[in-house]
């Protein structure tokens, strides 16, 4: 990754892309928690398609990149072994026990759950301990690009004309619907209905990741940060730092603006189960490696094997937890005489 000058014109338009993306993962449905807890209790399956629509933004958005020659070095693949395996449990089980994924901790705090300002720090204290604890072998990295980059051009002109037909189409709604209005108004209402929708803000979220991947020449999540951090690795630090900020930050205007913001009193035991979950979903980030966002925005769209098999055992993991959970919780049955 290139070094990120702070008062460029690349690094500013980088920082508002993420902010944006904060602002998005904030009115999105992207916390795997709560995916799974839609489909475990409600049968829906709304918030997992939400995600593998973000997936599919990135798909495109490299594509185009690619067909542009602007696609920087894409991060390497990785053998999928045991601890691919491992690695999406104790990530699956530490999202359970924070209340929430990587994604959704930046939403919580948005809405000012301030626990989860510990969930970081969870996070930061796994990264340095995992070698402690689990003595991983480097991760093995294989050769060779992804197949996403065998396809054929006209998906990428495919994949741009739905984009464009996605921004179009709710405007064309506003110009057509609510005679009685002005224009003005019925494209403020179509706004304020459709553009923060969950799949709307998914399709931000993928496609801000692309931008800034472009500007700074690299994948970059706030998981990603912690993690050189606890490796000691300090390039462009400041930056780096910065983009988090905004991340966070977006998040917070988001859930002030959305009327989700609750100054919430922070407990100890949800500070502890924040701490720990942020851990273990270090661990497992470590192990497999790459964190949830990092799986769902760069490991899936490049239909790498690991990201694959790691992300759905994550889930099955949440899954599992939130079915024991319940059966343990059940009143028992009072037997009549």
């Amino acid at each position: 990754m290139m070094e990120i000058v702070v008062t460029s014109l690349a690094f500013i338009i980088a920082a508002f892309c993420a902010g944006l993306m904060g602002f998005a993962i904030q009115r999105g449905a992207t916390c795997t928690v709560a995916a799974v807890e839609e489909a475990v209790s409600k049968r829906r399956l709304n918030r997992l398609i939400s995600m593998i629509e973000a997936s599919l933004w990135v798909v495109g958005g490299l594509l185009l990149a690619q067909s542009l020659h602007l696609l920087p070095k894409m991060p390497a693949a990785y053998a999928v072994n045991y601890l691919t395996v491992l690695g999406g449990v104790l990530l699956g089980l530490g999202a359970y026990v924070n209340g929430a994924c990587v994604f959704g901790a930046i939403a919580r705090l948005g809405s000012g759950e301030w626990a989860y300002v510990v969930t970081p720090v969870g996070f930061y204290v796994g990264c340095l301990t995992v070698g402690t604890i689990f003595s991983p072998p480097p991760p093995s990295k294989l050769s060779g690009s992804s197949p996403l980059f065998d396809a054929a051009m006209w998906l990428a002109v495919l994949f741009a004309g739905f984009m464009l037909f996605r921004v179009v189409s709710p405007l064309l709604s506003a110009a057509s619907d609510g005679a009685s209005q002005t224009f003005t108004q019925r494209l403020r209402a179509t706004l304020a209905t459709r553009i923060w929708s969950p799949h709307a803000a998914t399709a931000v979220i993928g496609i801000t990741f692309v931008v800034i991947l472009l500007l700074i020449g690299g994948t970059w999540a706030y998981t990603d940060v912690l993690a050189e951090l606890a490796r000691g690795m300090v390039g462009s630090l400041f930056a780096r730092i910065a983009l988090v900020a905004a991340l966070f930050l977006g998040a917070l205007v988001g859930g002030y603006t959305a009327g989700r913001f609750r100054n919430t009193r922070i407990g100890a035991a949800q500070v502890a189960k924040c701490f720990a979950g942020g851990a273990m979903m270090a661990w497992g980030s470590l192990l497999i490696p790459g964190s949830n966002d990092g799986l769902i925005l760069i490991g899936m769209p490049l239909l790498r094997p690991y990201a694959w098999l790691a992300f759905i055992t994550m889930c099955v993991s949440i899954g599992a937890a939130k079915l024991a959970q319940k059966f343990f919780q059940r009143e028992p049955v009072l037997q009549q005489s």
